[in-house]
């Protein structure tokens, strides 16, 4: 793992976090591993996308959740940032998953400049409270939105900075 760039620079990671875009309901019978996303999950998901590119993400790496609705948004987000390497699936970013088990998987892939993970509540709301040092801070992460932290370590303990967060309300707004 790169802790620096040289010179006494610490290498600054620029994790993305995207909850999957709205998913079919739960029917009856059916595991919920099998969720897909409905047509308006697809489009809200490009919209965030789109701007989320054009505030310079580009990923080197996207790990997603083996659930269908978290890699269907993992497809849509290589396909709008022309990302060309495989998709990594991993347990790690279930639902059911624990933050310090996500962190774990970073810090495996920490020599990426730019990594993409791709998952779910409630892990992605305890996730980030958990990277930015704050394991109370209520996180309420919307279907389909997306977040820049910035690690400038990746210790045991990690230390994350919030550069933003985009909703699709919000990227609709910046669109139009």
């Amino acid at each position: 793992m790169a802790e620096c760039w040289g010179r006494g620079h610490p290498k600054i990671v620029h994790l993305y976090l995207l909850r999957h875009g709205i998913a079919e309901n739960g029917k009856p019978g059916s595991p919920d591993i099998d969720r897909a996303l409905v047509a308006e999950g697809r489009k809200r998901l490009r919209e965030v996308l789109r701007v989320a590119k054009g505030a310079g993400m580009s990923p080197r790496l996207i790990l997603t959740s083996p659930y269908q609705r978290a890699v269907e948004s993992a497809e849509i987000a290589a396909a709008v940032l022309g990302y060309k390497a495989e998709l990594l699936r991993t347990s790690a970013l279930t639902p059911d998953s624990m933050p310090q088990k996500a962190y774990d998987e970073v810090r495996v892939h920490g020599d990426a400049e730019q990594l993409l993970l791709v998952g779910h509540e409630p892990l992605f709301s305890q996730l980030t409270a958990y990277l930015l040092a704050s394991p109370g801070m209520p996180v309420e992460f919307q279907k389909g939105a997306i977040m820049r932290l910035d690690l400038d370590q990746l210790g045991p303990q990690p230390r994350g900075v919030l550069r933003w967060y985009l909703t699709a309300k919000l990227a609709k707004a910046v669109r139009e």
